[in-house]
């Protein structure tokens, strides 16, 4: 299967039967190359991938100057210090999942709840990592 296949059919699916969809979603490895991003998914700055990186190595590096994804600035919230990080921005935000070699990522906008996107993410994020990726 296809990294984007992954993308397409995991992350940008209908959730749970309510006909709604996440915002934008990506598959990048630990150094920010890209695997596969939805066609909205934001262009990444190589400073906002290393300070998600420290992040889950120093849980809290991000909490003074928010989470920047595309130059956008996310609030961060209580995520899994080393497994999850979780931002929110007026009615959205993003959940990251860390898995052993990839960074899994999904943006939403309301009526697409928090749970929801946090389900979708990791779901897949724990996939990934049972598959040893």
């Amino acid at each position: 299967m296809s990294w984007q296949t992954y993308v397409d059919d995991h992350l940008m699916c209908d959730i749970e039967g309510t006909g709604h969809h996440l915002t934008a979603a990506a598959i990048l490895g630990h150094d920010g190359a890209v695997w596969a991003q939805s066609s909205n998914f934001p262009q990444i700055k190589p400073d906002e991938i290393k300070g998600i990186m420290t992040d889950f190595d120093e849980p809290g590096h991000l909490a003074p100057t928010g989470l920047h994804l595309g130059g956008t600035k996310y609030m961060v919230i209580q995520g899994e210090p080393g497994a999850v990080i979780r931002g929110k921005k007026g009615p959205g935000g993003v959940t990251i999942k860390k898995t052993g070699q990839a960074l899994v990522f999904g943006i939403y906008e309301e009526p697409v709840t928090p749970g929801q996107c946090n389900l979708v993410v990791e779901r897949l994020g724990d996939y990934l990592t049972e598959q040893g990726l």
